[in-house]
């Protein structure tokens, strides 16, 4: 991912313990690398990648979680889930959780289950909402068939011949961890 952006990678400090803790998972060891190298941002001009960006929530993605979280937990809004089939990640348990999305509404979670630890399938959902794909690969995997592959349909924004650039957002090279 360093090479095909031409970034120059941040070195990002990242309390692991803290944001593992809050939510009850480890996460994958190739996005703890993606993060420290990039922090929060945006992808060739449409893909959105989250890390920690509190003052802004856009790209901090313990607050994008939560709220995910939030919503599908709310008795108000029904039995129906936004990641229907599947349900948000709760501590403990079996669920999504958000990584990245793209300005198509393209969405891009990993299937955590406490039980199984160390497993990481990607399931993306393309902007028509209505299927599910799983990937048995890496997020960094994940990410560089994304941006450089034209022929990884329906997800690859290499067909659009963007630029494999990146912009970190606001916050996330001043103070990650806080």
């Amino acid at each position: 991912m360093i090479e095909l952006t031409g970034w120059e990678p941040l070195g990002l400090t990242v309390d692991w313990a803290a944001i593992e803790g809050e939510l009850g998972a480890p996460l994958p060891p190739d996005y703890k690398q993606l993060y420290e190298a990039f922090g929060g941002g945006i992808f060739s001009d449409s893909v959105s990648f989250l890390a920690r960006d509190k003052p802004f929530g856009a790209f901090d993605f313990l607050t994008q979680w939560q709220s995910w979280l939030s919503t599908d937990r709310d008795a108000t809004l029904g039995s129906v889930s936004a990641v229907d089939p599947y349900a948000i990640y709760a501590p403990g348990g079996r669920g999504l959780v958000p990584w990245g999305s793209t300005e198509w509404a393209d969405g891009y979670f990993w299937l955590i289950d406490a039980e199984r630890p160390g497993d990481y399938p990607v399931l993306a959902t393309a902007e028509d909402g209505g299927s599910w794909h799983r990937f048995d690969m890496s997020t960094s995997e994940f990410l560089y068939r994304v941006l450089a592959d034209a022929d990884f349909l329906p997800f690859g924004v290499a067909q659009y011949a963007l630029d494999p650039t990146f912009v970190a957002s606001g916050d996330s090279e001043s103070d990650p961890a806080s």
